[in-house]
């Protein structure tokens, strides 16, 4: 957790680019997690 509000703190010190960057990245993580929960809360890891 310390490390993403480092990344938000230098986001907001840092040029156009940067902030782009950095919004990517949160919204990289943010569809990564939403698409671990939907599989999990739905059982497509199960498949063995």
């Amino acid at each position: 957790m310390e490390t993403l509000a480092e990344l938000y703190h230098n986001m907001l010190q840092s040029t156009f680019a940067g902030t782009l960057g950095v919004l990517g990245i949160f919204t990289y993580m943010g569809l990564i997690l939403s698409t671990a929960m939907y599989r999990i809360f739905k059982g497509d890891h199960m498949h063995h």
